[in-house]
Parts: structure tokens; sequence; C-alpha cells
């Protein structure tokens, strides 16, 4: 089953690469990897915002993870042209706005994590980091970015 088949079975419509919003740019690739810049969480095209541990649950930040997961399989689908030609997502690093008491980063980023296994099967087993930050820009509640290898 192709990658869009998947996502098509997920009901999932790839978002447009978002524009940066500070000095960067999106995505870059070098040889066979592409690198995603860190994408934020949104709702309904607004910066999801939140702190987890004092205004936001853990099921509420891997809805929010997985939501910052299919943004990136837009930007992946912008850098690559198409999904299938993804060899393997390599890495992602997951920021989550947390109070200093929550411990639960890991289960928020299986949000993003599960779904990129679901849609790439076997290649979106990759290597990952989740850490707690005190603040992400715009407030939002989560910022992840992604690694790929591409043929």
């Amino acid at each position: 089953m192709s990658v869009y088949d998947r996502l098509k079975t997920l009901q999932i419509e790839l978002p447009p690469v978002a524009v940066p919003a500070a000095a960067y740019v999106p995505y870059l690739r070098t040889g066979s990897l592409v690198f995603l810049s860190g994408h934020i969480a949104k709702k309904d095209g607004k910066p999801w915002v939140g702190q987890l541990g004092k205004d936001m649950a853990t099921e509420q930040g891997k809805a929010a993870a997985r939501a910052v997961a299919i943004d990136l399989l837009g930007t992946l689908h912008a850098a690559v042209g198409d999904l299938n030609k993804v060899k393997r997502i390599v890495k992602l690093m997951s920021l989550v706005n947390s109070t200093p008491d929550y411990i639960e980063q890991h289960l928020v980023t299986n949000g993003a994590s599960d779904l990129i296994g679901e849609v790439f099967g076997d290649r979106g087993a990759h290597a990952r980091s989740a850490f707690g930050v005190a603040q992400i820009p715009l407030g939002a509640c989560v910022e992840i970015e992604l690694i790929a290898e591409v043929e």
C-alpha cells in the first residue's frame, strides 16, 4: 500500500508548507537526508497554546503532537515531491512546553511517532528525543522537527 493510500485510509489531507515565522527555511536537503525545521502544534490554523502539567493533559498533548506530524508530512511531501520516495524516517525531536514537574513528554510525543508508524510502516520506525521545555515560540504546546532519508 502506498503512503498516499494509508493517508487516505486515515482520512488525512496533507497541508501546504507553512511560511517560516523567523529567519529559517522549512526544510533543507543534503545528500539523501532531508531536515525539517521545527513545526509547532496548530489548532484551527492558530498556534495550539498550552502547557502540559498546567492547563493541558497528556492526551491533549498527544493530539497536538499528532497534528504536528501531519504538518511535518505536508512539508516532507513538498521537500521530496513523493512520500513514497522516503526510505526511512530517521529521527524526531520533540519539545513539549511543560511544567518542571511534568514527566510524560515521551507519551505526548507518541502522538507523532504513532502516526509516522501508521503512515510509513517499518520505514517509520525512528530514533527520537522528547524534551520538556519552559516555553515554545508563540506559546505552542509542542514543537517537533524531523529527519528523513530519501531516494
